[in-house]
């Protein structure tokens, strides 16, 4: 589908300034360190996964969306055995997704493997919207290796994915964003989706708090399985965030690569 990069791109710019905007004007938090020395460095890591996925593409013969319109062809996956409502397929497909998603990040902290790849992500001692694309490109990788897997296991229509991607995308955006929302809205909004409050803590150095509340879009999954926290012991102003490295070390864009073959 040619349309799905340029309403991805176009979802995610949109997002991305509000936010933005947003944390500047009301934040949640007072930075440790500024925009100028943070920034540049999450942006690399982004321009290198995006590169990364593209070398990817080239090595497999399809990412997600790809996947999907290839396992509709060839009758692969559960649902293209069904004859089910779009609509209910799609609700079921998206639900399908975000609890994979759920699942595979908790994995990721429990394998010490994959654990050494994702605290890349935790080990930001800052917490703002461009937390949300700080990921390495091995673990950006082997997540969409899964997640091709993963569609044509199940075999949801395309357009099941890409509203899954763009809803994941945005509340990735969301959650990570550093926003003070009023306390009675926030407490709405996490019955259904994670906020920003709700995943700071998953954020904590502290290892018992950021071994919960694993969610990145919907917030049932935490609820249900016992991992969901409502508030850090430090309060969301006093936690510290990030991992044991609280200094400048995660502001470097090799540092950050380097990362998971090191310990420093």
């Amino acid at each position: 589908m040619e349309i799905e990069p340029i309403l991805r791109l176009a979802v995610f710019i949109t997002l991305f300034v509000l936010f933005a905007l947003i944390e500047s004007y009301w934040p949640r938090r007072t930075r440790v360190h500024s925009r100028l020395s943070r920034w540049p460095t999450n942006w690399a890591l982004t321009a290198i996964n995006t590169l990364t996925l593209r070398a990817l593409a080239f090595g497999l013969p399809l990412l997600a969306v790809g996947a999907a319109i290839d396992a509709s062809q060839a009758g692969l996956g559960l649902f293209n055995q069904l004859n089910w409502p779009v609509w209910i397929e799609i609700t079921i497909c998206i639900l399908m997704l975000d609890f994979f998603i759920w699942g595979q990040h908790l994995i990721t902290h429990k394998v010490p493997l994959l654990w050494r790849l994702h605290r890349v992500h935790h080990a930001d001692v800052d917490m703002d919207v461009t937390t949300a694309i700080r990921f390495h490109p091995v673990e950006i990788a082997l997540s969409m290796i899964l997640k091709i897997g993963l569609v044509y296991l199940i075999g949801p229509a395309a357009w099941a994915v890409i509203i899954f991607e763009v809803l994941l995308n945005g509340t990735a955006l969301f959650n990570h964003a550093n926003i003070n929302i009023p306390k009675r809205i926030d407490t709405v909004l996490r019955k259904f989706i994670v906020t920003p409050d709700m995943h700071r803590i998953h954020h904590s150095k502290n290892r018992l708090e950021h071994d919960t509340n694993y969610g990145f879009a919907l917030s049932i999954w935490d609820r249900i399985f016992g991992t969901y926290k409502d508030l850090p012991i430090d309060g969301h102003k006093e936690m510290d965030l990030g991992l044991q490295w609280q200094d400048s070390r995660p502001t470097r864009l090799r540092w950050n690569l380097w990362l998971p073959f090191g310990d420093k």
